[in-house]
């Protein structure tokens, strides 16, 4: 069948109207990715997107293994560091659901050695499980003064405890800085005692709970904690601290012992898509619905405590576009922007940075990683550079790219 030259132009003409509106933002959000991941200098790194049945979009960037020149793809293991943190939530939201616990049960009751902790604005049945999950229990970041920058020779300073007895021996030197509840301090401890509690409850490591629980559900395979099992190791991103023109390999593949409810997560993009499609959710999958009632996810997404006051320094945690402070729900961010709310959770360590965020009124969601740290700093000595080290909150590719995906790409789906 021949078609006249008019009647081609005007079939082009109805296929490009008829194109998702978001392809043209997220093309040009491509190349916005692309830029910023070069401008700070980041070795390798990848993007998702998820909007309900439309075509999902993905990109990568750079090398996973820079030295190897091994591309990134959506077989590559990142560490998915504090995103981590969501799941422990999950985990603890699917045991309240159970009964075998409440939100407002003091910690203290499942971990009996927190009575060691000083708090001088009450009993420490005054911090509850609500609190540890809102980062508002009143330990101060960072929980324990173990910063190597302060410390002359610190090759004895644990990156992390690996055993909760080194937990222990350092409650009774623990002061609660502020009244439970009253505001925000962002707590990697708190999330550590929230695994304890899992693992007290259910009798299982907290691995093998979110795994069997949360991951296996979800068909995240290929997702573990710790290190790679061998045959995913080959996968694996090396990872990167830059300090200006310095690029210093970090630790990565290691052990994260007692803080694995903290950050332990590793996973691929192509796993971590499934957990986003999980968080936007859809009333056709049940089994979304066993892994955790809709109800009581979007529960977490209430905000509780805001996370700074406007006029002060931001952080990719506390940042927003047009200075929007965040408000700290149950183990998520949530940011209103416009009338417009988005979820979100960001992860930094060992080199890694990531974002994960969803707009729960437009069905869609994002991902954004990679294996490079940019501290924004000028080359210094970077024998003792801590693998957590914390970005310049300007120059945090993290704050960049999610001020384009509100501003430019989460309105143009509907």
């Amino acid at each position: 069948m021949k078609i006249s030259y008019a009647a081609g132009l005007g079939l082009a003409a109805l296929i490009a109207f008829a194109a998702p509106a978001a392809a043209a933002p997220l093309d040009d959000f491509h190349k916005s990715f692309d830029a910023t991941l070069s401008r700070h200098g980041i070795v390798g790194g990848a993007f998702g997107f998820e909007h309900g049945a439309d075509k999902p979009t993905e990109f990568f960037y750079g090398d996973a293994r820079g030295e190897l020149h091994q591309k990134t793809d959506a077989a590559t293991a990142y560490n998915w560091a504090s995103i981590t943190k969501t799941m422990t939530a999950i985990a603890i939201l699917q045991l309240r659901d159970q009964v075998k616990l409440s939100l407002d049960d003091p910690a203290v009751k499942y971990i009996p050695e927190l009575a060691q902790v000083h708090d001088a604005f009450g009993p420490i049945e005054g911090i509850t499980i609500r609190h540890l999950l809102s980062h508002s229990a009143g330990f101060r970041n960072p929980t324990w003064p173990w910063e190597c920058d302060s410390t002359p020779d610190c090759s004895w300073v644990p990156f992390e405890p690996t055993h909760w007895a080194q937990i222990n021996a350092m409650l009774p030197f623990t002061n609660i800085a502020f009244k439970p509840g009253s505001r925000w301090s962002y707590s990697n401890v708190g999330y550590v005692f929230l695994g304890q509690i899992i693992e007290r409850l259910t009798g299982d490591d907290f691995e093998v709970y979110v795994t069997k629980n949360i991951l296996m559900p979800l068909g995240m395979t290929q997702s573990y904690f710790d290190v790679a099992p061998y045959y995913l190791q080959s996968h694996v991103a090396d990872s990167y601290l830059r300090e200006g023109t310095k690029l210093t390999k970090q630790p990565f593949n290691f052990d994260s012992g007692i803080t694995v409810s903290n950050s332990g997560l590793k996973a691929p993009l192509s796993d971590m898509r499934k957990y986003l499609r999980f968080l936007i959710g859809d009333p056709k999958n049940a089994l979304y619905d066993v892994v955790l009632k809709r109800s009581s996810l979007e529960e977490a997404w209430k905000g509780i405590v805001p996370t700074g006051t406007p006029g002060e320094a931001v952080t990719a945690y506390t940042g927003g576009p047009g200075g929007a402070v965040p408000m700290m729900g149950l183990g998520f961010f949530t940011l209103d922007v416009g009338g417009h709310k988005y979820v979100y959770h960001d992860g930094d360590q060992g080199g890694f940075t990531a974002e994960l965020m969803v707009a729960p009124d437009s069905h869609a969601g994002s991902i954004v990683m990679s294996n490079t740290t940019d501290t924004g700093a000028p080359p210094s000595d970077a024998s003792h550079a801590q693998s957590n080290t914390e970005p310049d909150p300007k120059t945090d590719l993290r704050m960049q790219l999610r001020e384009v995906l509100i501003k430019d790409v989460y309105p143009s789906v509907k």
